[in-house]
């Protein structure tokens, strides 16, 4: 597990069980189960399983499933339980990491000696959090393309990637439609979208009424408002063609669809990472608390998202902080993260604390996302959207008041310091330096530390 590419973090929506992923160890074979994101299962027969790498078994899935030479960076395999997640590198030996798993545990989690001593890891071949996005929109293999789709619609079902409702709703009816068909007013396959609303929708908005039958065949009662609006959105879906060759032509249109539109959720793609961060101080006795967080980590930046309400709390991108960790003996271990705000309309600079134990490996991962972005090729030019899609024409990106991808910096409890020529002292509420030398400094849009004024209150 050393470098920065393994990383660690929350289990996704496809872990729902501990199961292992070896089946029996022979002295030369074993059998070896590779999971897909629709949970679907790929058996290996291998040769010495033990010293076999990551690569190699990479390999034998891609060639089992018959994948493109661009599945090589579009996927990699994770070792995936409900207490860690980790993305081996090519060198990785996962039979080696899975014997070595309780220590991970201990390590990286503040599970119990008896969830330690239960729990078992899973190989899974999912997204390579290396695989930039714009390099998804060149792929053309609908197999690929379903395999991406598969694992974002997990990803949006369970919240995980936490989405506002008309932004469910779309991506629902192209669930829809990849499932069910075109919409067709009246039709069996039409009705089988209430049987099915949560695999469509998030289960927060499965509210299910009595209306939706009616309301597809055009009388009754209306539908609860997110089953209406998952319906005005499944018709709203075009294709190409109406044949039954064109329908099936059309579903890597409609995966694409999908992907682009999830490419808009800043965390799309991201690691995941367990923590907490400080309650702001409230009430007569100024409690706080702390709140858990899922720290999602990408090629373009950090999001902090409330693990309980599913929204953003602080979304920056690496051109907008700088960070370090710290992992005191003591102490718990703390990723540390600096970026520029603002405090009763006057320009600050803030600093959040991440408590987790899995502080390191966050650090370790952005300090490698941002080498990765420093060296790469620039972007091609993107190819224009499919035409059979529900978001036609979307309004401007995630950009409504009280998304849940925008940020709640009131939410958050933040260090301010300010450096007063001489000394670095903490103010009430404002500061202005950077601790920390582990920041990407490049461009337009860069971090840059905010000038102590006169009038600055120091405690």
């Amino acid at each position: 597990m050393d470098g920065p590419e393994g990383s660690a973090g929350q289990p996704g929506p496809a872990e729902r069980s501990h199961r292992s992923s070896v089946s029996s160890v022979g002295a030369r074979a074993a059998d070896v189960l590779v999971y897909l994101a629709d949970d679907t299962v790929v058996p290996l027969s291998v040769e010495s399983l033990p010293s076999l790498s990551a690569h190699e078994l990479h390999r034998a899935v891609r060639d089992v499933l018959q994948l493109p030479d661009i599945a090589l960076e579009a996927f990699a395999l994770w070792l995936v339980s409900p207490l860690l997640e980790v993305q081996l590198k090519p060198k990785h030996q996962p039979y080696k990491l899975g014997r070595q798993w309780p220590e991970l545990l201990l390590r990286f989690t503040d599970a119990s000696d008896d969830d330690v001593a239960m729990d078992e890891p899973s190989l899974q071949f999912r997204r390579n959090v290396f695989f930039p996005k714009r390099r998804e929109l060149q792929i053309h293999d609908e197999e690929v393309l379903r395999l991406l789709y598969e694992e974002a619609r997990g990803n949006v079902l369970a919240v995980r990637y936490p989405c506002d409702a008309e932004d469910c709703e779309a991506l629902g009816a192209l669930v829809c439609r990849v499932q069910l068909g075109p919409y067709q007013p009246g039709q069996p396959a039409a009705c089988a979208l209430r049987e099915k609303l949560d695999s469509f929708l998030p289960a927060h908005l499965c509210k299910r009424g009595h209306g939706l039958l009616a309301a597809l065949r055009g009388r009754g009662t209306k539908a609860g408002p997110g089953e209406q609006g998952l319906l005005n959105a499944y018709r709203e879906v075009k294709d190409a063609g109406s044949g039954d060759h064109e329908r099936e032509a059309s579903l890597s249109a409609h995966y694409r669809s999908y992907l682009l539109k999830c490419h808009e959720l800043p965390f799309y793609g991201c690691a995941f990472f367990h923590g907490e961060v400080d309650k702001p101080a409230q009430g007569f006795l100024h409690r706080g608390g702390r709140r858990p967080v899922a720290v999602a980590i990408s090629l373009e930046g950090v999001h902090v998202i409330d693990s309980r309400e599913k929204h953003v709390l602080l979304g920056l991108r690496f051109q907008e902080l700088s960070w370090d960790h710290t992992s005191p003996e003591e102490e718990e271990p703390v990723l540390w993260l600096e970026f520029d705000g603002e405090s009763e309309g006057m320009p600050v600079n803030k600093l959040l604390k991440v408590y987790s134990k899995q502080a390191e490996l966050m650090s370790g991962l952005i300090e490698y996302c941002i080498e990765l972005s420093q060296t790469a090729e620039p972007p091609a030019p993107q190819e224009p959207a499919p035409s059979s899609s529900a978001l036609a024409a979307p309004r401007p990106r995630l950009r409504r008041q009280g998304s849940v991808v925008c940020s709640r910096l009131q939410h958050l409890s933040t260090i301010d310091y300010v450096d007063d020529g001489k000394d670095i002292k903490r103010v009430k509420p404002k500061r202005t330096t950077s601790f920390f030398s582990r920041q990407l400094s490049m461009g337009q849009g860069s971090y840059s530390v905010v000038q102590p004024t006169d009038n600055l209150e120091q405690g």
